[in-house]
């Protein structure tokens, strides 16, 4: 392959249109995963100290996720930028997006976890 053609790969569009469509997907996933993070923090917040360091817990993994997911995602642009071929490209993709699902199915059950925690201290009868 010549220089001048390695110069000008370009990325098939079905392979581009599969990539957009995974990235919206994970995207659109994590926006629902973050506000039904926020509408539960939010709420709790009203009940008082033991739910406020609920929220931030809640908080505080959920910006986790967020740095943690765009990293690899910048990752993924990094190694998509150096690929040399577009079999590396689909290797590339198909290990992102297995990656992302493994994450975001970890974060949920994570997080679930500790909006459960949260919750149940929250409507804790006083001693």
């Amino acid at each position: 392959m010549s220089n001048d053609a390695r110069d000008r790969f370009e990325i098939p569009k079905e392979v581009r249109s599969m990539a957009e469509a995974s990235v919206e997907q994970a995207r659109k996933a994590f926006e629902k995963f973050l506000a039904g993070a926020q509408e539960t923090a939010g709420s709790l917040e009203e009940r008082g100290a033991t739910v406020r360091a609920g929220a931030k817990d809640i908080s505080s993994k959920a910006f986790s996720y967020a740095e943690n997911n765009l990293k690899a995602s910048l990752d993924y642009a990094e190694s998509l930028v150096k690929a040399k071929d577009i079999n590396e490209v689909m290797r590339l993709h198909s290990e992102y997006v297995q990656a992302q699902m493994r994450a975001l199915a970890q974060q949920a059950s994570e997080m679930g976890h500790v909006v459960s925690r949260a919750a149940m201290d929250a409507i804790k009868p006083k001693s």
